[in-house]
């Protein structure tokens, strides 16, 4: 039997996500992003399909690469609006039990000590259903509009990072004991100072002396979900991911950086089930091949190649608007994602040009679609997790609603079937679900902050 695959829905809080140009189809629905019924229909689907989760992407700036400037995105809806997919999460939690949430959180321009308290309240408001996919951003725009002149060199924003995660730790595992709150009416004593402590830390980018402001939430940490594959995001998330997003490559590549995060992580002292890694995926589905083919053509033809040329640019780093349709585009170190990069000098050779990046997007972003009878996608599923060793997939939007409905209503049954699917929620946390347990276990580094350690 193939083991179980688990699957997130990919998403932002935006019209224009992965896929650009699919929110003018006249079936697409994300243009009700500002909706909230949009929002708690769509929680509403995922857990009857049994979802592990929505996973939220979110950037905090403008994509104003290409052709220096922002019109391009503004015009095509490049994940523009881009709304706070935190606010959201309460009501998709109310109206569902056991679907996790994933959420997209840049610490570069988030102050530790209110992102704590954030991400606590909101595993409350869940019962221990929150994630917290660690980024430290690629967009100079964003390091402008919180007035810096650039963003800080890629690897120095891992060693911010690093300092970062060392401090809410301290604050989500070591502030306060798990017994601390008494709610003791008759002498008026609702916690135990004696069990809640005060923070000190100082280093070079942060100091704080406080206790968090929150009680103890079911996860304590949310479920740690980290997407960088360059050298120095690998052994980041060996040290403190739980989860990894990775995008796709060759089966090879997959399978590389899967072996050599979990190998860096074993180093640390973790175990290699600690770490479980997601791919992204973009499937189109039919009830036969011949109907997911036309279903594909008709896609198609609502694609944007310049808002596909858009995201690009940003994620890459490169101003496509600067070249001809074959001219050789120069790929520069750039502070931008640096693993896209490459993906895109193996997929098309260090010599690429915009007319290969172009017929690599057939619907509108880099990720080639697999596109297949529910029968047939099941297989490719199996066969990557197999041979990869990834633990399940983030999906992208192409058409909304109806691109999760085909998975729900094709996909899972072919897939439980076969035995890699779930046919019912596990108890417990988002981490219980995923893991078997409802904290970080004592080998993640988190763990050294509990009890007393975290005051000292």
């Amino acid at each position: 039997m193939p083991r179980q695959i688990h699957l997130n829905a990919f998403d932002m809080f935006c019209p224009g996500h992965i896929q650009q140009g699919m929110w003018t189809h006249p079936r697409d629905q994300s243009v009700r992003v500002n909706d909230l019924q949009y929002w708690t229909e769509y929680a509403r689907k995922l857990e009857a399909g049994l979802f592990d989760g929505i996973f939220f992407a979110d950037v905090v700036g403008v994509y104003d690469v290409y052709g220096g400037s922002p019109d391009a995105a503004v015009r095509g809806g490049v994940q523009l609006p881009a709304n706070d997919p935190t606010i959201v999460i309460p009501a998709m939690a109310a109206v569902t039990k056991n679907l996790g949430f994933g959420v997209t959180c840049n610490l570069t321009y988030e102050q530790p000590f209110l992102f704590a308290r954030r991400m606590s309240t909101l595993d409350h408001l869940t019962g221990g259903r929150i994630g917290w996919n660690i980024v430290t951003g690629y967009l100079d725009s964003a390091a402008r509009a919180i007035g810096l002149q650039g963003q800080v060199a890629h690897d120095d924003r891992y060693d911010l990072a690093d300092e970062y995660m060392s401090l809410v730790y301290k604050l989500w595992e070591g502030s306060w004991d798990d017994d601390a709150v008494v709610m003791d009416r008759a002498n008026a004593v609702f916690a135990d100072p004696s069990k809640v402590r005060v923070i000190h830390h100082e280093g070079p980018q942060y100091k704080v002396d406080a206790m968090h402001l929150c009680t103890p939430s079911p996860q304590r940490t949310p479920v740690l979900y980290q997407a960088g594959s360059s050298p120095r995001g690998r052994e980041f998330a060996a040290t403190h991911a739980e989860c990894v997003f990775v995008n796709g490559q060759k089966k090879e590549d997959v399978r590389g950086i899967t072996d050599d995060i979990k190998a860096r992580a074993v180093a640390k002292g973790r175990s290699a089930e600690d770490l479980k890694v997601f791919l992204g995926a973009t499937l189109v589905l039919g009830k036969t091949s011949a109907e997911a083919q036309e279903k594909f053509e008709e896609y198609k033809r609502y694609v944007s190649s310049e808002a596909a040329l858009v995201h690009a640019a940003a994620s890459l780093g490169i101003d496509f608007s600067k070249y001809d349709i074959d001219e050789p585009v120069e790929t520069g170190r750039s502070q931008a994602i640096t693993s896209n990069v490459e993906i895109m000098n193996k997929a098309a050779g260090p010599k690429w040009t915009r007319r290969k990046l172009l017929e690599q997007m057939v619907l509108g972003s880099r990720q080639a679609p697999w596109v297949g009878s529910a029968e047939e996608v099941a297989d490719t599923l199996i066969g990557w997790s197999e041979e990869t060793g990834v633990a399940g997939f983030n999906l992208s939007r192409t058409v909304a609603p109806e691109s999760i409905d085909d998975v729900v209503n094709l996909l899972i049954p072919v897939l439980q079937e076969k035995g890699a699917y779930k046919t019912s929620y596990a108890d417990g946390t988002y981490r219980d679900k995923l893991f078997g347990h409802a904290r970080l276990p004592s080998t993640h580094s988190a763990a050294q902050y509990r009890g007393g350690a975290a005051a000292r």
